[in-house]
């Protein structure tokens, strides 16, 4: 391992105030008026769910999209604590920032879905807990979650304000957090799936298989390294640092591993269930599926072999392609997918409002990202600069 790999995080200074925050700073605050007429209304005054589409992109997006697009942490945890790939660290905190903010706002996104919102305290109540339901398990899993993200970032804040002896006695029991931080992700991972299994014949037969649990899993993984790739590549380009090709270049690689995998037991699964004839029909659903797997493919073009992964412009790409294949996977299953056979009148297209507020949600996860890493020891210390 080299000295660059080993390198001390620091804080990349600079000043807060820019176009991007303050962009960021209008979104968030139309986000909380929205959401203010939410709470004090009710949840039909600002969204277009209906008895046919109870669930819109406050679910769908916010968390069952957005808590994929927040597996870096725990794709590259993998690499570094189970593989033992030490050489993968300096990606840990990035990685697991973009983590700690995607599932914080996914849990948030949940509790502005709840109709009865003042009622959200019975998910943790033992008199109504129902062990038996998959959203149970999702909630207590990705609640759980949240707050081992929290504890295994908080060596950060810890560094920053200089609390040392603080931060060895809690290195001292990082290992049982880091072990949680493990198997909850693969947990609640999977149940997300399960939650699509038990709409049985409303989902459309392209989507709806046993397999989906396995399916979501192992994209969870891949849109993990997907991610990776594509906030490192923003990140050098934000801060004017110098893309880390020696490290990106074989997490791609792992992520092609991987791909190769889903895409056999995905296709597989479609084939063996007799269903892979709705992909060719004239419909709405057919295209979106070609488009979906298009995505998972298109990495093994751009970063095929070991020379276009040493390009940063194609593995920013990749990346790119591999969070559209995971978004799709999912809108297509929870809305493209689904009620498709019904007959019942019922459709569902977001209002402006929920997309506002989707969008505010992003742009919490992007103002908090540039302020921890401007102001906390994030990023590896000698590629740190100050962006103008």
């Amino acid at each position: 391992m080299t000295q660059q790999q080993h390198a001390a995080p620091a804080p990349i200074g600079g000043s807060l105030i820019n176009a991007a925050t303050l962009v960021c700073g209008i979104l968030i605050a139309i986000m909380a008026a929205i959401l203010l007429v939410r709470f004090v209304f009710g949840i039909g005054a600002v969204t277009n769910v209906n008895d046919g589409y109870s669930w819109g992109i406050w679910v769908v997006v916010d968390v069952m999209i957005g808590s994929a697009l927040a597996c870096g942490g725990f794709s590259v945890a993998l690499l570094v604590y189970i593989f033992n790939k030490g050489e993968y660290h300096p990606l840990i905190r990035p990685a697991l920032l973009a983590s700690l903010f995607g599932y914080t706002l996914a849990g948030g996104g949940i509790f502005f879905d709840l109709g009865r919102w003042w009622n959200f305290w019975h998910i943790f109540w033992p008199g109504y807990v129902n062990a038996n339901s998959v959203m149970f398990e999702v909630a207590a899993c990705v609640t759980a979650y949240i707050m081992v993200m929290w504890i295994e970032f908080s060596p950060v804040f810890l560094e920053k304000f200089g609390l040392i002896d603080a931060k060895k006695k809690l290195t001292k029991a990082l290992f049982f957090f880091i072990a949680l931080g493990m198997v909850l992700p693969m947990m609640h991972q999977a149940s997300l799936g399960t939650m699509l299994v038990v709409m049985g014949g409303q989902v459309h037969p392209l989507w709806q298989t046993p397999m989906v649990p396995l399916i979501y899993l192992l994209t969870a993984i891949i849109i993990g390294y997907g991610v990776v790739l594509f906030e490192s590549c923003v990140a050098a380009s934000a801060y004017r640092r110098k893309i880390e090709t020696h490290l990106l270049n074989p997490i791609s690689k792992i992520m092609l591993g991987v791909l190769a995998v889903y895409l056999v037991v995905r296709l597989g699964d479609i084939v063996a269930r007799g269903a892979f004839g709705e992909a060719f029909k004239p419909n709405l659903q057919a295209l979106a599926f070609w488009l979906e797997n298009l995505c998972f493919v298109a990495p093994f073009f751009l970063i095929g072999n070991v020379e276009s992964r040493r390009n940063p412009a194609r593995l920013f790409l990749a990346g790119i392609a591999i969070m559209l294949g995971g978004i799709l996977l999912r809108l297509n299953g929870f809305l493209i997918g689904y009620g498709h056979h019904t007959g019942s009148g019922w459709s569902y297209f977001p209002s402006f409002t929920e997309v506002m507020v989707t969008t505010g949600m992003f742009s919490v996860e992007l103002l908090g990202y540039i302020i921890i890493t401007r102001r906390f020891p994030v990023l590896p210390r000698e590629h740190a600069q100050v962006a103008i």
